[in-house]
């Protein structure tokens, strides 16, 4: 299964995307994570100490191997390269396992403009959809605040797009952001994890922002996962038995909305 988990920074998208990577992961297989944000916190959500993080070089970093793949060198001027780079074997080869979890980190391209057509980017792009497209693995992508490294063309094998939000206007304002840009690409499935909430008044302001949309899980603000966020470790590890619950309800809910 491939999923989309994206949101306003801060939301705690990252959070919820390792909860349901480590959840899948639990059950046996091998699960890829894949950390599209260019804040990268996915590796920290996952339980990866930041001793450990210093190993993980994202894939944007990795010169020789775009320049390689693509053919090209990066800091020429004018530069002809690749625009199919092969890319089958990066998941095998610079993914960083944790937990049967494979993460793969894409950091930051810098651009001197959104849709650059550099070395980089085309190579990102091309990684992004040979994982969605062409491995059977489950997918968890976590994403910026929209959905830039998804196509047309990718957008066929995506499952779900798992938007996480929060009782906040700038909040609801990226997720309809996040719906309009779903809609052009023709990514149907979009379902809603609603976090941090602190009581009724804020489920009734998010389910009258967003009305008629689906929505997984209202999760109540914790103190719990806030310290596992500012610790370093994976919250599924310090969840008490009604927050584990309510998780293991969000995962039985994405593995029934399978095509």
């Amino acid at each position: 299964m491939k999923i989309a988990v994206s949101g306003k920074g801060g939301v705690g998208k990252s959070t919820i995307a390792a909860a349901i990577a480590l959840s899948f992961a639990k059950k046996g297989g091998r699960v890829l994570a894949l950390d599209a944000d260019p804040d990268a916190n996915l590796a920290s959500a996952l339980g990866i100490s930041h001793e450990e993080q210093l190993n993980i070089v994202p894939i944007s970093k990795q010169v020789d191997l775009i320049e390689e793949r693509t053919d090209t060198r990066i800091d020429q001027y004018g530069k002809v390269f690749k625009l199919n780079p092969d890319v089958s074997d990066i998941a095998d080869k610079y993914a960083y396992m944790h937990k049967n979890i494979a993460l793969i980190v894409l950091g930051a391209v810098k651009t001197g403009g959104g849709g650059c057509a550099c070395p980089e980017s085309t190579f990102i792009r091309t990684l992004v959809n040979n994982l969605v497209l062409y491995k059977n693995d489950e997918l968890i992508m976590d994403m910026e605040a929209g959905i830039e490294h998804l196509g047309r063309a990718t957008s066929q094998g995506v499952d779900l797009m798992l938007v996480v939000v929060e009782p906040g206007q700038r909040s609801i304002d990226c997720a309809h952001t996040i719906i309009r840009m779903c809609e052009e690409i023709g990514l149907k499935k979009v379902v809603f994890i609603a976090n941090k909430i602190t009581g009724k008044a804020d489920e009734d302001y998010i389910k009258k922002a967003l009305p008629d949309r689906e929505f997984l899980a209202f999760i109540p603000y914790s103190g719990v996962i806030r310290n596992a966020d500012r610790d370093g470790v994976s919250v599924m590890d310090v969840l008490d038995d009604e927050l584990k619950m309510m998780f293991e309800g969000i995962c039985n809910k994405i593995e029934g909305a399978r095509k």
